[in-house]
């Protein structure tokens, strides 16, 4: 068994996409657009290896100022690079960009090289090696 795709809401499915493709080197298909829930839009952003997001928005994510928060739930998604050095290289990139970095890089208690930055969401995201 294996984890075919994670999925995560936006209320900006443009800006979000735009982060993972640009920042994160993932690659985008079509935006589908529902029949059945109007409003409703996702895209599948999939990266090297094989790892999919779905982004998804509805306009009342908008209108709500729905935020992510420290609730029960997904903490993060983790990225696996290929080094330390590629861990570093990204995590300055997204900083000097203007991502908050929260984390690192550093070694973990855990054994893992990471940090840990802000997409536009506000989500986690690991960058690891």
């Amino acid at each position: 068994m294996r984890i075919e795709h994670v999925a995560v809401w936006t209320a900006d499915l443009e800006r979000l996409r735009d982060f993972y493709v640009s920042e994160l080197g993932g690659a985008c298909g079509k935006i589908y657009r529902s029949a059945n829930n109007p409003g409703f839009e996702s895209c599948f952003v999939s990266f090297a290896g094989g790892a999919r997001l779905e982004l998804m928005t509805h306009p009342r994510l908008a209108a709500s100022g729905a935020r992510p928060s420290d609730d029960p739930g997904w903490a993060h998604v983790a990225f696996a690079l290929d080094s330390r050095a590629a861990v570093d290289e990204l995590t300055a990139r997204l900083g000097a960009a203007g991502h908050p970095v929260l984390s690192g890089p550093r070694v973990t208690g855990d054994g893992y090289y990471e940090s840990v930055v802000l997409d536009p969401d506000g989500n986690h995201i690991e960058l690891t090696a």
